[in-house]
């Protein structure tokens, strides 16, 4: 009895060594990350914006009117003069044939008067007066004719309606907005800078444009337009990113925008991202596949805002910004990110 029990512990214990042990998941170690050689504001890294056109257009009506009909909706892409409204034309109408009325008098008036003159009844005088009656009748009637003209709105480019702010039913006055439309074409980047942070900018300075709908595309782009006035409620100063390459984005979404120092300038990190060996400093640089790679750093000063870098980093590389002693060479990491720095001041 006591042999048998003694063969079946024995099988049970080889049986439990042939099991392979199950190979263990190697998961990437979370670390802080940013990108060097970005301006920041006082307190943001990141400003928002809205994807836009470049050129936008508030289409009216030239004359007054009752909108009677609007045929597009926001949203709605347009051709270059497509009809996009019209106003009721009863009267625009009855001024044109009445002024068309009063021209065909003018101009038999006027072969009679010439008639008359030819045969010496009337004196040239009276010819050149009924020649220009003739004229301004005429010059009139055109006039009116634009009018009628006028009571159809049509497109002036090809684009998209952005924004509709009149509906069928309302009286409008001449020039009045009833359409905003997005000319076809280039798109940009609206922005409001902050007033505490206008000195960090100027007209020209690079920047890296990434969309909230897409994390994964990057966009380059250059600050075109910056306003030397601030908006008078919310203090800040409206500017646009011109994108540099045409890309066909979605108008109103939603941008973020970082803007990237200039080549050859100090950049300034955080001091947690110094990895000191001895008297050499060094930083972790963040590879396209999530692995890191030490590199040797010149550091120039320690300021409050970090530690400036006179050589050994360029402006757009990635750096794990705090827990540096933790990794080693080739290690790959899950990247969060952290808030950026810029150049030096």
């Amino acid at each position: 009895m006591k042999s048998t029990l003694l063969l079946i512990a024995l099988a049970g214990t080889l049986i439990a060594c042939s099991k392979e042990t199950p190979p263990q998941v190697k998961t990437e170690r979370p670390a802080l990350t940013q990108i060097v050689g970005l301006v920041t504001g006082e307190n943001s890294n990141v400003l928002s914006g809205e994807i836009r056109a470049r050129h936008e257009i508030d289409m009216g009506f030239r004359v007054n009117g009752k909108i009677v009909e609007r045929l597009v909706e926001a949203g709605s892409v347009v051709k270059k003069g497509q009809i996009l409204a019209r106003l009721d034309p009863a009267d625009a109408n009855l001024q044109a044939s009445s002024s068309a009325a009063q021209l065909q008098l003018a101009d038999d008036e006027l072969k009679r008067y010439r008639e008359l003159n030819r045969r010496g009844f009337i004196s040239q005088s009276a010819l050149d007066a009924k020649e220009t009656a003739h004229k301004t009748a005429a010059a009139q009637a055109g006039l009116l004719r634009n009018q009628v003209d006028y009571t159809t709105l049509r497109a002036e480019h090809a684009g998209v309606i952005s924004t509709t702010m009149a509906d069928a039913g309302q009286v409008v006055s001449a020039g009045q907005p009833v359409l905003k439309l997005a000319q076809e074409g280039e798109i940009e980047v609206a922005i409001a800078i902050p007033e505490s942070s206008l000195t960090l900018y100027k007209v020209g300075d690079a920047a890296e444009i990434s969309l909230l709908a897409d994390n994964s595309a990057t966009l380059t782009g250059r600050l075109r337009e910056l306003s030397p006035s601030a908006d008078p409620i919310s203090r800040t100063y409206a500017a646009r990113i011109a994108l540099n390459a045409s890309a066909k984005l979605a108008l109103g979404m939603t941008a973020r925008v970082r803007f990237i120092s200039k080549q050859g300038a100090e950049l300034t990190v955080p001091v947690s991202a110094i990895y000191q060996q001895g008297t050499q400093s060094a930083v972790w640089i963040v590879a396209p596949d999530h692995s890191v790679s030490l590199r040797a750093v010149q550091v120039a000063a320690y300021r409050d805002e970090g530690a400036v870098i006179r050589q050994g980093l360029k402006s757009g590389e990635r750096i794990v910004s705090a827990g540096v002693h933790r990794l080693s060479a080739g290690e790959k990491i899950h990247i969060m990110e952290s808030v950026t720095t810029g150049t030096a001041p």
